[in-house]
């Protein structure tokens, strides 16, 4: 089963760096840690529980209280949703965000240089 959990992970691990462009951290943990708001509540909460189950896991008493059903959906939940991301669209929105936060603040510099001449009578 350890195997199982390292596999799901791995796979997760590499649609966190493919999808979302998180490349800090060398575990699964650390990733979604890393990730942050790039993921929704829902997600991030599917995360925890793989992660507790992770810990879990390696201890052999406690790897009996996994619940597998729940790692599952939790897993299967973040994959789809990790595979229905797509680089390329949060990337024209990054752009499109830093294009639309410099066309309003030329916007306010050209309305205030505006405010101030009529102000000072210019206009």
């Amino acid at each position: 089963m350890s195997e199982d959990f390292a596999d799901k992970t791995e796979e997760l691990t590499a649609l966190l760096r493919d999808r979302l462009g998180v490349r800090a951290g060398s575990d699964f943990p650390s990733k979604i840690a890393k990730a942050g708001r790039r993921l929704p509540r829902w997600a991030r909460r599917d995360a925890r529980v793989i992660v507790e189950a992770m810990s879990l896991q390696s201890h052999p008493k406690l790897a009996v209280q996994v619940n597998h059903t729940r790692v599952d959906r939790a897993h299967r939940n973040l994959k789809s949703h990790l595979e229905a991301v797509d680089p390329w669209l949060r990337r024209k929105g990054k752009i499109l965000d830093l294009l639309a936060l410099v066309a309003f603040g030329i916007f306010v510099a050209v309305g205030c240089a505006l405010a101030f001449m009529i102000w000072r009578g210019l206009i």
